[in-house]
């Protein structure tokens, strides 16, 4: 059964590598913490560095999400553990996370064997509903594989990283036929939020041209774009989301705003 709650599940899905899913969904995160909802981040990516990020040195001690996947393919449990038995509370105000860890690229060929692409998002309902969360989002691996699907599947709202080079263009059409797959065969509201910029250069001039090409796709660019810093990868370093790190800093003040857009967003946008 689906979840009643009004809490909006957002994906961060691109399946070019480096161009920043990590950093974009954990301080969006933060920042929607920051605001004063109970938001829940979850890892889907097997180098686990969301968690790493977003939980503090010895902080996973027991089951990740990987455990949750491994007990849907027991024939005594019709549903899996719940997902409440991998919820971490972080040490940010708000903030929770459901890591991940390497033990997910080993499950992955069982859990395409047995279909088990819905699994994340009836455990997600459930959790939703009995934890009060007001905001999700997904990070996911860089390619389309079996958790960027559970993850799709079990979203309402996409974000697409996008780091102005001409590969990233090409990627994010791709992104958008997905999606569009995905909504027009098992999820019917699942949209594209919008392109979240990153790495940005108003001074180059290939920068702005990759913003162009993809401005004809039809799929909103969000505002602002992140600018390129150093004190990002320190606050990697630090396991400290930017928006906490250094709050006072231009890119945190950028992913506040596009938090704030976020929060704002009502209606379904469609691609075309």
């Amino acid at each position: 059964m689906a979840s009643k709650s009004k809490c909006v599940r957002r994906v961060v899905f691109n399946q070019k590598g480096g161009v920043g899913k990590t950093s974009i969904t954990c301080n969006l995160a933060a920042a929607f913490a920051a605001a004063g909802l109970k938001t829940l981040v979850v890892d889907l990516d097997a180098q686990g560095n969301t968690s790493h990020y977003l939980l503090c040195e010895g902080a996973i001690g027991g089951r990740t999400i990987t455990d949750f996947f491994e007990s849907t393919l027991s024939t005594l449990k019709i549903f899996g553990q719940p997902l409440s038995d991998c919820l971490y509370q972080s040490d940010f105000k708000n903030l929770w996370v459901i890591p991940a860890d390497a033990r997910l690229a080993e499950l992955q060929p069982k859990l395409e064997a047995r279909y088990k692409v819905f699994k994340l998002s009836q455990a997600l309902d459930d959790l939703i509903d009995n934890q009060k969360f007001d905001a999700v989002f997904i990070d996911t691996p860089p390619a389309l594989n079996f958790y960027s699907m559970s993850a799709l599947m079990a979203s309402d709202r996409v974000l697409v990283p996008f780091d102005c080079d001409a590969f990233s263009a090409a990627a994010v059409q791709h992104v958008s036929d997905i999606v569009q797959e995905v909504a027009m065969d098992h999820r019917p509201d699942l949209s594209i939020e919008g392109i979240v910029i990153n790495h940005f250069q108003a001074q180059a001039n290939h920068h702005k041209a990759a913003i162009d090409a993809i401005s004809q796709h039809g799929i909103p660019l969000l505002k602002p774009y992140l600018s390129p810093s150093v004190v990002m990868r320190e606050s990697h370093a630090a396991r400290v989301p930017l928006v906490f790190y250094k709050p006072a800093h231009k890119l945190s003040a950028e992913f506040n705003q596009l938090a704030a857009l976020s929060r704002s967003v009502k209606a379904k946008t469609k691609q075309t």
